[in-house]
């Protein structure tokens, strides 16, 4: 039996619901998740394996027009992963008509030379004709190898884009070992749920300009994960929003972000969080290095 392996790109503006469907494809909660835009700032790869093939799915941030030198360096995260994939799967809102931006992203999957399937997410709270009259119009603008109306949040359609991605996909052999779901390494995970947490619970002014970096992440002698880790903000305003009123929105996102890696890593842990203020720190070249944020091309 011949066994497939591929990688398999998700690409599309921000706040479409890309993080989601990576989700419901791996049946794990991999990548983070909000309803604010650009929450993914890396790429985030979530494995599939079964006994015919293995899929590694790519998340990557929403293209967007950036502002910062952070913004900049995810629409190049997302615009590099064009070239190095089996299969794109271009992620759309089904509830609204192509934008300019999703428009200047179909000239670029364009470009790309990989076959492209069309993804339009959110089909369970868009009638049937305006579905229809969205399908057409994007169809318009290319020849997708397949269009696949889902609904992420509800798993609905998901099994369907398995099932015609391995079409595209060569045979070859596994990347990963079977019980792999994400190649992030645990220091990443953590402060990306950390980052949640702050998403989740703060105002909209304020997480945009919030980073996450765990500055030490260890098994202590009792068995427990010791991780201490640094929220940064770009305003001492901020900084007091986060930690909140005798310290009790820090407690907040250190209770909820404790319970989620425990339940990722499968093991209790010991969670320190401190927050700390730099100014304009998405236009740091030194910052964003050690955010991780930093392009294959630098």
């Amino acid at each position: 039996m011949s066994f497939k392996s591929g990688f398999v790109s998700v690409i599309g503006r921000p706040n479409v619901g890309k993080s989601t469907l990576l989700n419901a494809l791996t049946g794990q909660k991999i990548a983070i998740m909000s309803d604010k835009p650009q929450t993914t700032r890396n790429t985030i790869r979530g494995v599939i394996t079964e006994e015919e093939y293995q899929l590694v799915l790519i998340d990557t941030p929403g293209i967007h027009k950036p502002k910062t030198k952070l913004g900049q360096y995810m629409v190049n995260v997302a615009s590099e992963t064009m070239k190095e994939v089996d299969l794109i799967l271009f992620i759309a809102d089904a509830t609204e008509s192509a934008g300019n931006l999703d428009t200047g992203i179909i000239e670029q999957l364009k470009q790309a030379k990989t076959p492209v399937f069309l993804i339009l997410n959110k089909v369970d709270i868009v009638s049937k004709d305006k579905l229809l009259s969205i399908i057409e119009s994007y169809s318009g603008l290319m020849d997708f190898k397949a269009v696949i109306p889902v609904s992420a949040l509800k798993k609905d359609g998901t099994a369907i884009i398995i099932k015609e991605a391995l079409q595209y996909i060569p045979e070859g052999p596994r990347f990963f070992s079977e019980d792999t779901l994400t190649d992030q390494p645990e220091k990443v995970i953590a402060a990306e749920m950390i980052r949640e947490k702050v998403l989740l619970n703060l105002e909209d002014e304020v997480p945009h300009g919030v980073g996450v970096e765990v500055m030490s992440f260890k098994e202590r002698e009792d068995g427990l994960i010791s991780i201490q880790a640094t929220i940064y903000c770009e305003k001492n305003s901020h900084k007091g929003i986060i930690i909140g009123k005798q310290g009790q929105m820090l407690k907040k996102i250190g209770s909820a972000s404790r319970y989620e890696i425990e339940r990722l890593l499968d093991t209790k842990i010991f969670l320190e969080l401190w927050v700390k203020v730099k100014p304009d720190w998405r236009n740091n070249d030194g910052m964003l290095k050690n955010l991780g944020y930093q392009s294959k091309r630098q």
